[in-house]
């Protein structure tokens, strides 16, 4: 409700009565004015698309100027043309600029993580400035995840201002690595992304702009990098990574839809591991002298029998013969 009050305090701003758009969410007074009030997200949409086109912002009063209606259409439709999705994000946020000065976006990246910064370049409305920075990301984030057509996984959230009383709703909106009191507002996620190619045409864009805002609130579900972030946490995190609800955990899904995208993929979690497993143990044997039987408990076997015999059905080999045959 702490956002249905800011497209209030727009309204307000522009001297304009809001009754129409709360009755057009049905959002009542009351509500509006009780203390941890909650709207869903079909009421926030029928609340910021009435908004949006009865006030012709955009930006809904954050800004020094108004963002007309189909500002943001048109920064989805100057990128849709890009090679790749770092492409479509550099283009979005130099056209941003000519939208306004209030704020710039960037794209940062560095060992491996692609990083979305939002620059300040005038104070903002206390009003307005959580709900700015929240939905600028958002609205970024929702396109770029349709345009490859997969969810882009966060990493982290910043945020330069104090948790708020409904902070609980940020690891929803975001990730649950969400950090406020942080020198502005960013989100951060795997750099491989940036390299994925656009997956929509000017049909598709066409039919999105006329539901473009559900994209800024519920997350998407598909992740094309799923197996290979899978394939890293069972290398990299092992212990951590035992069962696939550890792994779901890890991955911020659940078990059901970590399965279920796994299989839309193609592949399985059994699969995974068994390529990661057959992977460290040929590391392992080609590089090191470790007993066979360390080989099989560092790879995720509980005794050298069992390894030999997965080994075998990988390889056509023991994996002592593959050791000393130098295969």
């Amino acid at each position: 409700m702490a956002f249905v009050r800011a497209i209030v305090q727009g309204y307000e701003r522009y001297g304009i009565d809001p009754s129409g758009a709360l009755q057009a969410a049905q959002i009542t007074p009351r509500e509006l004015a009780r203390p941890g009030a909650r709207v869903t997200a079909a009421q926030f949409e029928a609340l910021s698309d009435h908004a949006m086109q009865e006030l012709d912002d955009e930006a809904l009063g954050w800004f020094s100027r108004r963002l007309p209606w189909g500002s943001y259409g048109m920064l989805c439709r100057a990128s849709l043309s890009s090679p790749d999705l770092g492409v479509a994000i550099k283009r979005w946020c130099r056209h941003h600029r000519l939208l306004t000065e209030d704020i710039t976006l960037a794209l940062e990246v560095s060992g491996g993580v692609a990083t979305l910064r939002i620059t300040e370049h005038r104070p903002l409305d206390e009003a307005f400035r959580e709900f700015c920075l929240v939905t600028s990301l958002r609205f970024l984030h929702g396109y770029v995840c349709w345009a490859i057509d997969s969810r882009i996984s966060l990493r982290d959230a910043t945020f330069p201002f104090a948790a708020p009383p409904h902070g609980d709703a940020y690891p929803l909106m975001f990730t649950p690595d969400v950090r406020f009191d942080a020198p502005g507002a960013s989100i951060s996620f795997d750099e491989r992304y940036l390299a994925l190619p656009l997956q929509r045409d000017e049909r598709a864009l066409r039919t999105m702009l006329k539901r473009a805002l559900p994209l800024t609130v519920l997350q998407y579900r598909r992740d094309r990098l799923l197996g290979q972030r899978v394939r890293e946490l069972l290398r990299s995190r092992a212990a951590e990574a035992t069962t696939a609800e550890a792994l779901a955990t890890l991955l911020n899904v659940s078990s059901r839809t970590l399965h279920r995208q796994l299989h839309e993929e193609g592949t399985s979690l059994q699969t995974l591991k068994n390529e990661v497993r057959h992977e460290m143990a040929v590391e392992q044997l080609r590089r090191t002298n470790r007993p066979i039987k360390q080989v099989a408990l560092a790879v995720g076997f509980r005794n050298e029998k069992s390894f030999s015999r997965a080994f075998l059905q990988w390889t056509g080999h023991a994996p002592r013969d593959f050791r000393q045959q130098g295969l």
